[in-house]
């Protein structure tokens, strides 16, 4: 038994996948676009300015260009429904965007520490020109990077994007490495020595610590890592949903933004299908709170809790053999179990073929509850057909009626007020159902037992009742009367 759950809605408000698709695309290519600007900029700072710091800040937004036009087509990609070859999407096209940025800053990252450290080996530095130009292409590189990073960074957190949120770091990155290189040329200006060939120098570190924090998210990500601390949160929402047992067992991975997995549960055995199934849609729902982005299946394993009584048991071994029974009695005698009951079969079936059922649930039972269990079973005829029949003469009706009213009222009995009384002509005899009432203080097994013994009385009277029905109603107390004013 299972169910999924797909991408469920926040209960704050639903955000179709559509919009949420929308919202990505757009942030990626707007990145893009800024992306080529900048470069476009820094290029022209750093063949004016002579300097290596800017030089590397601007073949680095060559690589953001290839970068975040891998990001934009990884968008698109992921967002992309399961199909016959993808059967759980394609979020991890947003994974490997997300691989080619580590790979991205930890090459580039190393030929600028390469040569930084070469210049400051030996030594020598070209001379470096800072003009008012270049600082105001720094100065503005810094603002789009810190909007670039500010938008993305809150695009990547509505919509579970990693690529976005790769895209965001990466940026992050650019901002600190821009105001770097500032800080390099206004320390060059101020004829501090080797201060351009130091700033890229620690530009390359920085960088590089930064790779290595996106690559362990990044490969989490691809090795199907449980997301830190989801399983605890989805764990404690099932347990307090009504009617789950126990969580067996929860398995989740991160994909696009969404969170996958499975989640096994244990259910009472005694319940039928449609309660298990109202269960799982409540443990769907609890989950949905907890975690509002994810796409669950639900397994659900029936299992044998500690307040299951014997009788439930049994009518639980017969429900699963398909065999109607019912009159099940559960006694303890001397220390080992008996048990009695009727059970139905189709009246049409041979007395050895009948027998073998019974002879099959009482084995049953017996592996159940012990070898040493009494097992008895009567054997009842069920009609399994739909024997037509017709409405009584209303002669018949009335004659029926006054014996049912006569035999309750001679048996002085609870029983009382017979009405509703109706009878039909079947090729087996007449069918009888009536109503009554009796006071309902009274428990059901003495009301039956009244209606019983009125039962055989009006079969002796009328042996052309095949059967008789009765609805006990409990009485309506009289009112009392209201005091005069």
């Amino acid at each position: 038994m299972s169910e999924t759950q797909d991408r469920t809605p926040s209960p704050a408000g639903p955000v179709s996948p559509t919009e949420v698709s929308r919202v990505k695309q757009k942030a990626a290519t707007l990145s893009v676009i800024a992306s080529i600007v900048l470069t476009l900029a820094k290029f022209g700072a750093a063949i004016l300015s002579g300097s290596l710091a800017l030089l590397t800040d601007a073949l680095q937004g060559l690589i953001d260009i290839g970068s975040t036009m891998f990001t934009w087509f990884a968008v698109r990609a992921a967002d992309k429904p399961a199909d016959d070859e993808h059967h759980y999407g394609h979020g991890k096209f947003e994974a490997l965007a997300a691989l080619l940025e580590t790979a991205i800053l930890f090459g580039l990252s190393g030929a600028i520490l390469w040569e930084a450290a070469n210049r400051l080996w030996s030594g020598s530095e070209p001379h470096v020109a800072v003009t008012p130009l270049v600082i105001g292409v720094l100065l503005f590189s810094l603002m789009v990077d810190a909007t670039r990073w500010r938008t993305l960074t809150m695009v990547a957190k509505e919509t579970r994007s990693e690529a976005l949120a790769a895209e965001a770091l990466h940026f992050a990155t650019d901002f600190v490495g821009t105001a770097l290189v500032l800080l390099g040329l206004i320390l060059t200006r101020m004829g501090v020595p080797m201060a351009d060939s130091a700033t890229a120098l620690a530009l390359a570190v920085f960088m590089i610590a930064t790779a290595v924090k996106l690559g362990r998210r990044t490969v989490d990500t691809l090795i199907d890592a449980a997301p830190k601390g989801v399983a605890e949160r989805l764990r404690e929402a099932a347990q307090g949903v009504a009617g789950v047992v126990n969580v067996e067992w929860l398995r989740l991975r991160p994909a696009g933004g969404v969170v996958q997995g499975e989640i096994g549960i244990q259910v009472s055995r005694t319940l039928p299908l449609d309660r298990v199934s109202a269960i799982k849609d409540d443990l769907l729902r609890a989950l949905a709170v907890v975690e509002p982005d994810s796409a669950l299946t639900v397994t659900a394993n029936p299992v044998q809790v500690d307040d299951e009584t014997a009788l439930e048991r049994v009518l639980l071994i017969a429900l699963k053999m398909k065999v109607p029974v019912h009159h099940v009695s559960v006694h303890t005698i001397g220390g080992r179990l008996a048990v009695s009951l009727d059970m139905e079969v189709d009246a049409q079936l041979p007395l050895g073929e009948a027998h073998e059922v019974a002879t099959r649930l009482e084995n049953a039972i017996r592996a159940e509850f012990g070898g040493e269990t009494e097992v008895d079973t009567h054997i009842e005829p069920m009609e399994t057909g739909q024997p037509s029949g017709h409405n009584a003469p209303w002669e018949v009706v009335e004659a029926i009626g006054k014996a049912i009213a006569q035999e309750a009222a001679e048996a002085g009995g609870p029983i009382r007020d017979i009405h509703s009384v109706r009878v039909r002509e079947t090729r087996n005899g007449l069918v009888v159902n009536y109503h009554c009432r009796a006071d309902g203080a009274l428990d059901v097994a003495a009301v039956h037992r009244a209606v019983d013994k009125i039962e055989r009385k009006v079969r002796e009277a009328r042996p052309d009742v095949c059967r008789l029905v009765s609805h006990a109603e409990p009485a309506v107390p009289p009112e009392k009367p209201r005091a005069l004013p």
